[in-house]
């Protein structure tokens, strides 16, 4: 297999950097500065490595594009995170102010400084534990806005199988982050 690979030049980059991202060209960010024999070499050095990372790539979900409608999905996760939301906030001592769902690329939730507590709406194609997870994950930030062990021994007291979500998440997050329904 010989996978073309993106090269984007930077002039804010001081190195480099090799991505194989699911669903999308292999990238190889570069300074601007550096000479095509540099690229070359870099991209021949890590070959297998591309090769390999594709590999793990096989689809597992068995998500149908055309079976999924965005519009419901993200109903569906407003829904189900706002349930959840007002079941666990009590409990945290913890109050929001509002709920987006979003499209991220990258993230599965996030919690801002007001209390706005953002979700992908992928979560929803994914095990109702691991959505789960991810709500009270953002709820424990309005106590704890950091990754400290404070934060985690939160987390742990109100969801203590915490890492096998995940795990999960880690697994097969790729995947449903590349997921895109059929228009």
């Amino acid at each position: 297999m010989d996978e073309l690979v993106e090269v984007r030049r930077s002039r804010r980059a001081r190195r480099w950097t090799l991505s194989v991202p699911w669903g999308a060209p292999t990238t190889l960010t570069v300074p601007a500065s550096m000479s095509e024999g540099d690229v070359d070499r870099i991209v021949a050095a890590h070959r297998d490595w591309i090769v390999r990372e594709r590999a793990k790539q096989r689809p597992r979900l068995r998500l149908d594009p055309a079976a999924v409608s965005e519009t419901e999905a993200r109903r569906a996760a407003r829904e189900l995170v706002t349930m959840l939301c007002d079941e666990e906030a009590e409990g945290l001592g913890v109050h929001w102010s509002r709920i987006v769902i979003r499209d991220q690329r990258s993230r599965w939730g996030s919690c801002s400084t007001r209390g706005t507590l953002s979700f992908n709406w992928r979560l929803v194609l994914a095990p109702f534990e691991v959505l789960d997870y991810v709500v009270v994950h953002e709820l424990c930030h309005l106590r704890e806005p950091n990754h400290s062990h404070r934060f985690w021994r939160l987390v742990e007291s109100r969801r203590p199988g915490w890492r096998a979500q995940r795990d999960w998440l880690h697994e097969h997050g790729p995947e449903l982050l590349a997921f895109r329904p059929a228009a």
